[in-house]
């Protein structure tokens, strides 16, 4: 079976809805409680409006999306150079092992060469081991000397307090 990688389309959102779906119940299982919000509609809202959140590109055999990718730009100003920023990266359990998830890394690493980035980076959720096994064999590397933080938008005022 012919395996095709191509961008991500609004035509795909129900496709990729079912897929978040998949993912966030197959994190879960792997003991992750976040509130995980990808469905079809929020795929088009933060994907296709005004000002895209992010970009996508999609695995399909026999015109069926099985795999899908997102991704956005950021800047590492310590190197002063692009990056990619894999947000999302999952292929349907049964079609695992079969080279779905390598092409789709094989694409984001082209479209960020052609960015100018000079690095692709993402999170892996801790107890995901089969994903942890899966980049580091393509030779990606754990950072173990930063951790991510995070705070709400809305958690500081921006009146001045006085």
């Amino acid at each position: 079976m012919a395996l095709v990688v191509r961008d991500a389309r609004a035509s795909d959102a129900d496709s990729i809805g079912e897929l978040a779906r998949q993912f966030a119940n197959y994190l879960r299982g792997l003991g992750d409680r976040t509130d995980f919000k990808l469905t079809a509609e929020t795929y088009l809202r933060d994907g296709f409006g005004a000002v895209p959140a992010f970009a996508g590109i999609v695995a399909e055999e026999e015109g069926k999306v099985i795999g899908y990718l997102l991704y956005h730009f950021g800047y590492d100003s310590d190197k002063a150079a692009r990056t990619l920023h894999i947000a999302d990266l999952y292929v349907e359990g049964t079609k695992r092992h079969q080279g779905a998830g390598r092409a789709l890394m094989a694409e984001a690493a082209k479209i960020a060469r052609q960015a100018g980035a000079d690095e692709m980076i993402w999170s892996v959720y801790h107890p995901n081991d089969l994903a942890t096994r899966f980049y580091e064999k393509m030779g990606a590397q754990r950072i173990d000397d930063v951790f991510f933080m995070k705070l709400r938008a809305d958690a500081i005022s921006t009146t001045p307090s006085g």
